[in-house]
């Protein structure tokens, strides 16, 4: 028998998680009073034959019983019963643009302030966080992305970390991406847009990650940048962030920083932590030429 309990942050994803448990087979019921999740567990495991795999979701609905909840949980575990919990979390300028975007009221906002409601979840829900056996921040997180690691713990049964990498490659004529924590500067490295035959490729074709790659200061780069973030990542996790968003920007956007975005991916993309490349820039100066031949 496999009893996750999925909870988290209001618009962080819990929903789309249940469905995706469910369609993988999970028997799913949401939004279960806290007083009955020993009932629930009980019949849970009598019908074991009927139910081997079963999600229950617990959110700030049920707050008039979730000061209830951690001695439920011990009731549930002293029986002999075991669970996991599953912990959806993102950033609040990321859950505050997700109910805009759905015009939803949030759980605790009752007509005032979302940032005041999501303060409130967050202190309610700090403890049930602290409990988590996983944790999935989907700030930078696409829905396929998500499917990916649901599937990855829940189905595959692969060993998870409560840590996420995102590689961004970016363009300094654009802007600095605004969620980055760490930017990288690469505009030192030679530029594939001097080069004739190289300057309408970007970093993801072989020519131009050969070109950039074959500059010594390139692999040097590589790997002081591996060794740093080797040293960064646990003390992070220690610090009890769940999420690394690393900036890499050139000029455009399209050659250098996309070359070294794929080659820091490559690095970490087999290890134990989750892992994800996006190349924000990479179609702008085509887009932009594009635009200005058509006003011609």
């Amino acid at each position: 028998m496999r009893f996750v309990i999925v909870t988290g942050m209001s618009g962080a994803g819990k929903s789309s998680v249940l469905k995706m448990l469910e369609d993988a087979g999970y028997f799913c019921v949401d939004n279960l009073p806290v007083p009955l999740i020993l009932k629930f567990a009980e019949i849970s495991w009598h019908e074991e034959n009927m139910m081997s795999k079963v999600a229950l979701g617990i959110d700030i609905r049920s707050r008039n019983h979730l000061n209830m909840l951690e001695d439920v949980l011990k009731s549930v575990r002293d029986e002999g019963y075991d669970y996991e919990i599953l912990f959806m979390d993102c950033k609040d300028d990321k859950l505050i643009k997700r109910y805009k975007e759905t015009r939803r009221m949030h759980p605790l906002a009752q007509g005032g302030r979302m940032d005041k409601a999501i303060e409130d979840e967050r202190a309610l829900l700090s403890e049930l966080k602290k409990r988590a056996d996983y944790i999935i921040d989907t700030t930078t997180l696409l829905i396929r992305e998500l499917k990916q690691e649901i599937d990855r713990i829940f189905v595959e049964h692969e060993d998870f970390c409560n840590f996420y990498l995102t590689f961004v490659s970016f363009g300094f004529k654009y802007g600095i991406p605004s969620d980055a924590d760490l930017v990288f500067d690469v505009r030192f490295l030679p530029n594939p847009f001097y080069v004739d035959e190289l300057k309408p490729l970007t970093g993801d074709d072989k020519p131009v990650y050969d070109y950039v790659m074959s500059s010594p200061k390139a692999v040097e780069f590589r790997n002081k940048m591996k060794d740093m973030l080797d040293f960064l990542i646990p003390n992070y996790i220690a610090e009890g962030k769940t999420q690394l968003v690393i900036a890499i920007g050139c000029t455009g956007g399209k050659h250098r920083s996309v070359t070294l975005t794929n080659a820091m991916y490559e690095e970490y993309a087999n290890t134990e932590y989750g892992c994800k490349k996006e190349h924000r820039d990479i179609e702008k100066d085509r887009l932009r030429y594009i635009c200005r031949s058509q006003e011609k």
